[in-house]
């Protein structure tokens, strides 16, 4: 089967088009804990075309190992394609669960084709295969969604290797609004300023990004698109403006301004027009994000302590969310509508919390000091946080359940402000 989303023509396009160069500092990764039961899985040395199946299996053993739900098998030796026979007996002997194999060569039009099956070595069947037409210079792009694609054969989930995140880099007193693939590599920088740059959000089709920036010396909200570097001002009223979180179906975003006072909790289309009022409250309502389905959940002193709110979109009256604890921030509902993720203080200690909104049971993830800004993956499975250690700012990244643990930073420059993108339309 042979696959060439029209999102790939379009992502590939806007890393070409990114208004800056590539960053100098890739993030670096290390994985601090894994998975309970990890799925033992081999990745056979892909065939073909030395270079670029070096690059694409390289990819993919790194993507899955780097999940934490996934043990790799030794393949050392062995080279299969997709047409390999399978001896399945001896894979099942090796401790391997599942195996993949494929091969690198050339489509008729002179791109790159690369083509794998999946196996499942107990059951001595194909679970599937696909493949994917891409140039030279985006193979580790086919490696991210082969690893998608066992992903979610092996787990039932959709896998997030081909995702990206947007985080901001604080380097010799510049700021730079950087993307970058899922693992940290690929990073270009979209925007680079000598003010702030906070509170990046990524609309539901991945094609833009909203944030604040202080370049005209006070808080405005931008929406830039990354196909084209374009960018225009969604809110730029008297006071201050911030926290944007777009709606489900991209076309408005909650803000908050100061506009009339304290933070307020507003509604705005995409390109500025159409503001409406969506909370209020004698105190400081601000962080909104839409939920799936539709209801903004917000922070809010109106209690007495900042704690978590929810309010139709639409608006009305609000509801408390969160009742354990005097501070509970940043909220962010997960993709799946499931879950809620949040900075809690316990002990004087700021850390990531997760709430399942069916049964309100709250789990702190974290045991850090300084944990803000979550983010969720599209799939729910993994939350992005920013935190500090050793006296820099850096990215981490835990699973919801708490199992698996990643670190992300860069060699010189503090990391901050992480959110991850959404699957690809």
């Amino acid at each position: 089967m042979k696959t060439m989303p029209s999102f790939s023509r379009r992502i590939f396009l806007a890393f070409a088009l990114l208004t800056a160069t590539v960053a100098q500092a890739q993030l670096s990764i290390e994985i601090t804990g894994a998975g309970a039961n990890r799925i033992p899985v081999a990745i056979a040395d892909f065939s073909g075309d030395a270079t670029a199946s070096r690059v694409v299996t390289a990819t993919i053993r790194a993507d899955l190992d780097r999940s934490g739900l996934f043990k790799l098998v030794d393949t050392t030796g062995a080279a299969l394609d997709e047409n390999s026979p399978i001896n399945h007996g001896d894979w099942k002997g090796k401790g391997a669960d599942a195996l993949a194999a494929g091969s690198l060569g050339r489509s008729p039009d002179g791109r790159m084709e690369a083509r794998f099956r999946l196996y499942d070595t107990q059951k001595g069947v194909m679970l599937g295969g696909k493949a994917f037409v891409t140039g030279n210079e985006q193979l580790r792009a086919a490696g991210h969604r082969i690893a998608d694609e066992i992903y979610e054969k092996l787990t039932g989930e959709k896998g997030v290797f081909s995702t990206r995140i947007a985080y901001v880099v604080k380097s010799r007193g510049q700021f730079l609004l950087q993307i970058a693939d899922a693992d940290g590599q690929g990073a270009a920088t979209a925007l680079t300023s000598a003010e702030p740059i906070i509170s990046p959000v990524w609309s539901p089709d991945g094609g833009k990004l909203a944030y604040v920036s202080f370049e005209k010396k006070k808080p405005v909200v931008y929406v830039h698109s990354l196909a084209n570097g374009q960018r225009h001002i969604a809110a730029n009223f008297k006071g201050s403006n911030s926290a944007p979180g777009w709606s489900p179906d991209g076309r408005r975003l909650a803000i908050v301004l100061s506009k009339d006072g304290n933070s307020q909790i507003y509604s705005v289309n995409a390109d500025g027009s159409g503001l409406q009022r969506v909370a209020q409250s004698p105190g400081i309502d601000t962080e909104p994000r839409y939920a799936p389905d539709g209801n903004i959940y917000f922070t809010s002193d109106r209690g007495g302590s900042p704690q978590i709110y929810r309010v139709s979109a639409s608006g009305g009256d609000a509801q408390r969310v969160t009742f354990e604890g005097s501070y509970n921030v940043s909220p962010r509902p997960s993709p799946d509508g499931k879950s809620l993720a949040f900075i809690t203080r316990r002990e004087g200690r700021f850390q990531l919390a997760v709430m399942d909104l069916a049964s309100r049971q709250i789990q702190v993830l974290t045991d850090s000091n300084k944990d803000e800004s979550p983010s969720f993956a599209p799939n729910s499975r993994m939350i992005l946080i920013a935190t500090e250690m050793g006296g820099r700012g850096v990215l981490s990244a835990v699973s919801s359940d708490g199992r698996i643990k990643q670190r992300l930073s860069v060699a010189a420059g503090d990391v901050r402000e992480p959110a991850w993108g959404p699957f690809f339309q």
